[in-house]
């Protein structure tokens, strides 16, 4: 079987082993692929892997030795199932290799806000310390987070990870989802209504899907329901807030800070309007990146293959 990666080197920069794939077949790996060689570069391969490499209609059919897909990432997005489904291609994603780690870049952004680490740090080396008048000082304001409520949009296994953080933080969280587990409840969690989330929460993180219903759920509208000065972390996906209607709720206050590791357009685009809103902290979709995160994500598109080559198929999405 000839295998090719179409853009590996996000997830493996060179600190991981490829040799999984490698013993399953004729195995190429890509660094990077632009649109114009996508074609090309399948070539006749029998198994295609992509992470934000796009494979469409058109080049499904421009690749009929494509019998199998396989996305490095939760979101399957920039694969057309539909249509590989139409050629009999199972398109198999990762969907829980980095519950842990993105829980944990919530809690980065939201002890960043809540503490500013790196920037009183940064003063103290730059000599401020050395020449204040007391023995302390701070430079924003400083934000105890027990008895706070985290309210928590899209309840699956990484909210479930995020509440069972902030439970530990002293805080008590609200949950939203579609499907509730009413097990799930106790002294310091329950489910509520969205409009109860937007209004009860001091911090609201997003963890929904990206879907129609859902797209542009942080908008103008949505924002003048929560409390003034709210705490906005999205580690989910950009377009599930309108950026305009957040950057300016950041200016005015009405949020007082979000962080953020994802946006609407990736890389993000110079034009974006949160990246010179106040208070607004962002980071480059790394939520997912930690070596062991990587590690286990390369381990299951392995085995997705695998189950794919004994007729055993897994974490198929189409």
């Amino acid at each position: 079987m000839k295998i090719v990666v179409l853009d590996g080197y996000t997830l493996n920069p060179g600190d991981l082993s490829w040799g999984g794939f490698e013993a399953l077949g004729e195995f190429t790996c890509y660094e990077r692929t632009e649109a114009q060689d996508i074609v090309s570069r399948i070539g006749d391969a029998q198994a295609v892997i992509t992470n934000k490499t796009p494979l469409s209609r058109e080049t499904l059919e421009a690749c009929p030795s494509v019998q199998y897909i396989g996305v490095l990432a939760t979101g399957y997005n920039v694969v057309d199932t539909i249509a590989a489904a139409e050629r009999k291609i199972p398109v198999c994603n990762i969907p829980t290799y980095g519950t842990n780690s993105v829980a944990q870049m919530v809690c980065a952004h939201l002890l960043n806000i809540c503490h500013r680490v790196q920037d009183h740090s940064n003063s103290v080396l730059k000599g401020d310390w050395s020449e204040c008048a007391d023995f302390c000082y701070w430079n924003s304001p400083l934000i105890e987070l027990a008895e706070k409520t985290m309210g928590i949009i899209g309840f699956g296994r990484i909210g479930q990870a995020t509440a069972r953080m902030a439970q530990g933080l002293g805080m008590k969280v609200l949950a939203f989802d579609e499907y509730p587990n009413k097990d799930l409840e106790g002294e310091h969690l329950r489910y509520g209504t969205l409009e109860e989330v937007l209004a009860e929460s001091d911090v609201i993180s997003l963890h929904c899907p990206l879907f129609p219903s859902t797209e542009g759920i942080i908008n103008k509208d949505s924002i003048t329901k929560m409390k003034d000065g709210v705490i906005i972390i999205n580690t989910s996906r950009g377009p599930l807030i309108v950026e305009q209607d957040l950057a300016e709720a950041l200016e005015t206050g009405k949020v007082y800070a979000a962080g953020l590791d994802v946006v609407s357009t990736e890389p993000i685009q110079k034009d974006n309007p949160l990246l010179g809103a106040k208070n607004c902290f962002i980071t480059p979709h790394i939520a997912w990146a930690p070596r062991e995160a990587r590690s286990r994500l390369m381990n299951i598109a392995v085995e997705n293959l695998k189950g794919f080559l004994s007729g055993n198929i897994e974490n198929r999405v189409n």
